[in-house]
C-alpha cells in the first residue's frame, strides 16, 4: 500500500508563494503519476496540476503559470512552487498517486491534506 505524506501547506498574503511537497513510500510496482488536487468548502475536489513519470504535464487553467509542479521519479516525491497565490486559491491541497502495486493492482492514494491560506 501506498502512503502520502505531505508539507508544506499555511497562511501566506496575496501575490505570496508556498511550496507544497508530497512524498510517497510503501511497496509498490510502479506510480505513473503524482498530482495535486484541492478543495475549497462548498466545492468538489478539482486537479490542480498532475505529471507523470515520462514529465508530462497538466494544469488547471486558474493556475497555469502561477504554479509549477515537479517530480522525482528515484525518490516518489512531487513538489508543487505556488507563485502569485490569490484569495482564491484558499482550499485544502490533496497529494495523489496513481499507478501499479506490488502485485500490479491499479491504486490511486491520498494524502491527508494540507491547509492553505491566502489572505487578500
Amino acid at each position: 500500500q501506498v502512503h502520502l505524506m505531505e508539507s508544506g501547506g499555511g497562511l501566506v498574503q496575496a501575490r505570496g508563494s508556498l511550496r507544497l511537497s508530497c512524498a510517497a513510500s510503501g511497496r509498490h510496482f510502479s506510480i505513473n503519476a503524482m498530482g495535486w488536487y484541492r478543495q475549497a468548502p462548498g466545492n468538489q475536489r478539482e486537479l490542480v496540476a498532475l505529471i507523470t513519470s515520462g514529465d508530462s504535464q497538466n494544469y488547471a487553467d486558474s493556475v497555469k503559470g502561477r504554479f509549477t509542479i515537479s517530480r522525482d521519479n528515484a525518490k516518489n516525491t512531487v513538489t508543487l512552487q505556488m507563485n502569485d497565490l490569490k484569495p482564491e486559491d484558499t482550499a485544502v491541497y490533496y497529494c495523489n498517486a496513481a499507478g501499479l502495486s506490488h502485485d500490479y493492482v491499479p491504486f490511486s492514494s491520498w494524502g491527508q491534506g494540507t491547509q492553505v491560506t491566502v489572505s487578500s
